[in-house]
């Protein structure tokens, strides 16, 4: 093969010329640039005398492409946006050594947050990011890789969804207030407690009069109630005994293994949903999503199996 260096043009000449081509306007491709218009244009005539054929039809204060002229750009275009492109990901893996994972500010704090030291132990060469948000984020058309949703897989058919927990709903209380409201394990009893109802702005979920309809009790709607819309305060707020609130146990499984929280009657919502971590079906992960992904589900393996002991 004939040496490439001197075969081929200047590199410096064939990005002035793609830009001029692009652009057919010597003086709109020297702004992009960042050079004056008489180097594009010397550069452009270079190439010309180089190549022994003319490139550009100068016409009435514009420009038009030449035969040879239109199959180089071509060739260029698609040549420099393809190294362009591989740079671009090279220098993205080289640097980044970090997973992003987007999930409700729930999740992160009370899930993700209290494992965080074994995600470390298990994964050291990894950083996480936990981006929070008020409604899920469309990863097909955002740099995220993995998020965790509530729901059903059919829910999302542009995602693969592997499950982390299932949802399961009870009443939970501060011990202190089971003990000073004398609550005993009856829907109507705890019916004229102070329930704390989540209202979240955009997601939805399983609520009071639901959770009651699903034990066979219709809720009275003079109740009492104490509206928060985000769950991490509702829990802050039963920790202070302001009332019973209905708890996600993948969520709040500490808090109740430490005694600050106690489920108040024996009725529990099983609702056939769950949480899953999930993926764009449109681009594959890296290693280092992948190894997350892995992460993630092997937890909730092993908390599931923790609840069903």
């Amino acid at each position: 093969m004939e040496n490439l260096r001197g075969l081929l043009p200047s590199a410096s000449r064939l990005i002035l010329f793609e830009a001029a081509a692009r652009h057919l306007n010597f003086s709109r491709a020297a702004k992009e640039l960042g050079v004056s218009q008489a180097a594009v244009s010397q550069a452009v005539r270079a190439l010309e005398d180089d190549l022994g054929v003319q490139l550009f039809l100068r016409v009435h204060r514009a420009v038009e492409l030449t035969d040879p002229g239109e199959r180089l750009f071509i060739d260029v275009s698609t040549g420099m946006g393809r190294i362009q492109r591989t740079v671009e990901d090279i220098r993205q893996k080289s640097r980044d050594a970090s997973v992003t994972i987007a999930a409700s500010s729930a999740f992160a704090s009370m899930w993700m947050l209290p494992r965080l030291e074994r995600f470390r132990e298990d994964l050291p060469n990894i950083d996480l990011r936990i981006q929070t948000s008020v409604r899920d984020l469309d990863l097909v058309n955002e740099p995220v890789p993995l998020a965790v949703r509530g729901g059903r897989p059919e829910d999302w058919p542009q995602y693969h969804a592997a499950p982390i927990a299932s949802e399961v709903i009870t009443a939970v209380a501060s011990p202190a207030f089971i003990e000073r409201n004398d609550i005993d394990d009856s829907l109507e009893t705890l019916a004229r407690q102070r329930l704390i109802w989540l209202d979240e702005p955009v997601r939805t979920a399983l609520d009071w009069p639901q959770w009651f309809a699903a034990g066979g009790f219709t809720l009275p709607r003079q109740a009492r109630k104490l509206v928060i819309n985000d769950y991490v305060l509702v829990i802050q707020a039963v920790l202070a005994g302001q009332g019973v609130a209905l708890g996600w146990r993948h969520l709040i499984e500490p808090q109740i293994a430490a005694g600050l929280l106690q489920p108040v009657t024996s009725h529990v919502v099983h609702t056939g949903a769950a949480f899953y971590v999930v993926w764009p079906r449109t681009r594959e992960l890296n290693p280092r999503a992948r190894a997350v992904r892995d992460w993630l589900i092997a937890d909730g393996e092993r908390g599931e199996g923790q609840r069903q002991a």
